[in-house]
């Protein structure tokens, strides 16, 4: 769609907006004379107050939407931006709506976190039931939504409230997996290949590890939880694990840690020998990851295994105990219906995890999916399964802790981490909650660092084997800048 923005630069929350309401759209930014179908974004200077109005021309047809803040309420620059933003996307939503548009799942919220505006809301000291009224009243959002955030709203100020100055999350990415899933954009194609680089990518995070646990002691941080990620870790045989786990507790003080999570998403990589070298090591969370139970569907996004394989690796893994466990799931599969969603959640729910992770597919760039052309749910029956998800799981005593959004997600809806028996993971509601500095290691390492009043600064590991190994002497140097950013 033609976009035109008159009188202001705020690119990124037009383009948030135009992707919320048409997610089949890209932004073509324009300047000169407006002609076609576009959308005209104002943004005027009153004495009083700041004006957005937004100018949709569709067909034949203009429809307009206008939203407004008092300029005392921008105490500074940085809350300006985001009043002047928030206004810009408020009248874009409104003219869309007035053109006839289904009102999206999230209704004018836009970004990744929409349960952040409601924990900002409940940190200001107002109570709850003020805070969801105003969240609702100002995002337009339905009350099913926000009693998602409001749930991951109190699980986050929980978690920021046991942190402490200091206090920080460790992340290791294995990018190695035993085939490649069809959503997946981040494992290599040639997964065979690149399974041969495995010993050489070891030597290459354990000088990363060294250097990473130098730069933590100086800093005079603590890390209070651990996970490993990928890919799949368990791709990587009981020796090769039982070798990283005894580098990261010789480089790194783990007496603080109070969580230990690794990702054994795959559960043809699952072996008691593994496990046991698991929980050896101090691990406390695993993940096993179906993403569906049913086996046309598991052969449809490119998993060698079935559904009776989750089964049997949950078996290993409750045979050697001491772990809580994870379940992801995906909503909007190929193949899958509402019903067999429907079913594969039954069944997952009669397994009694203490974690179970509703995502809704991701049409990322790359990936399997968007190159081929097996039929995919509509958003229709993605909002089915999601539904039935919501109701079935707080039916079961599961409470939401964490959630996000992302961009392309099938019919707009969300990923939702539910727990039961306060099991909530303190790595994935620090890293979505922003609540303390995330360092990460490894293939695709993603470190995100909480300077302050708002403040995130991030650094990227390579995210393919082959680039990682070639890349090891410049991310080794490139740690310091932690201690450097650190003392800003």
């Amino acid at each position: 769609m033609k976009l035109y923005l008159i009188d202001h630069e705020y690119r990124y929350a037009a383009e948030q907006m135009l992707l919320t309401l048409y997610p089949q759209e890209r932004p073509e930014y324009c300047q000169g004379k407006p002609q076609g179908e576009r959308a005209e974004l104002c943004l005027y200077e009153g004495s009083k107050n700041f004006t957005a109005v937004c100018r949709l021309f569709l067909g034949e047809q203009e429809y307009r939407g206008r939203a407004a803040f008092v300029k005392t309420r921008a105490v500074d620059e940085l809350s300006r931006t985001k009043y002047l933003q928030r206004i810009i996307k408020l009248s874009f939503y409104r003219a869309a709506l007035r053109s006839g548009i289904k009102k999206p799942v999230w209704g004018a919220l836009t970004g990744i976190r929409p349960g952040k505006l409601l924990s900002n809301l409940l940190e200001t000291g107002i109570d709850e039931k003020t805070a969801i009224k105003s969240f609702m009243r100002d995002n337009d959002v339905s009350a099913e939504r926000a009693q998602l955030c409001l749930h991951t709203a109190r699980a986050g100020l929980n978690c920021a409230r046991s942190l402490e100055k200091g206090d920080i999350c460790l992340y290791v990415g294995i990018p190695f997996c035993p085939t490649r899933c069809s959503y997946c954009s981040f494992v290599s194609q040639s997964v065979q290949k690149s399974m041969k680089l495995i010993p050489t990518f070891l030597t290459a995070l354990y000088r990363e590890i060294d250097a990473t646990a130098a730069v933590v002691r100086e800093a005079g941080l603590r890390p209070v939880a651990i996970y490993m990620g990928g890919g799949t870790p368990t791709t990587l045989t009981a020796e090769q694990l039982d070798g990283l786990c005894t580098q990261l507790k010789a480089a790194f003080d783990l007496t603080a840690v109070r969580e230990y999570t690794v990702e054994a998403g795959r559960p043809d990589t699952i072996t008691k020998e593994k496990l046991e070298v698991l929980k050896r090591h101090g691990v406390t969370r695993v993940s096993v990851n179906p993403q569906t139970m049913d086996d046309e569907v598991l052969e449809a996004i490119g998993r060698k295994h079935t559904a009776q394989d989750v089964l049997n690796a949950l078996d290993i893994v409750s045979s050697v105990g001491g772990f809580e466990v994870n379940m992801d799931l995906i909503a909007g599969l190929p193949l899958d219906t509402p019903e067999r969603f429907e079913k594969t959640l039954n069944t997952v729910l009669s397994l009694n995890p203490e974690n179970i992770t509703v995502h809704t597919l991701a049409l990322k760039k790359g990936s399997g999916i968007m190159l081929g052309d097996t039929p995919r749910p509509s958003s229709d029956d993605v909002g089915k399964m999601i539904d039935f998800a919501n109701n079935a799981l707080f039916s079961a005593e599961y409470k939401p802790y964490y959630l996000y959004r992302q961009k392309y997600m099938s019919g707009g809806f969300e990923n939702v981490g539910w727990q039961r028996g306060h099991t909530e993971s303190i790595y994935n509601i620090s890293i979505m909650e922003e609540l303390c500095s995330i360092i990460s290691m490894g293939g695709g390492a993603s470190t995100k660092l909480c300077l302050g009043e708002g403040r995130i600064e991030r650094m990227f590991d390579p995210k393919y084997p082959t680039e990682y190994i070639e890349s090891i002497d410049k991310i080794i140097a490139d740690k310091r800048k932690i201690l450097e950013l650190m003392s800003e």
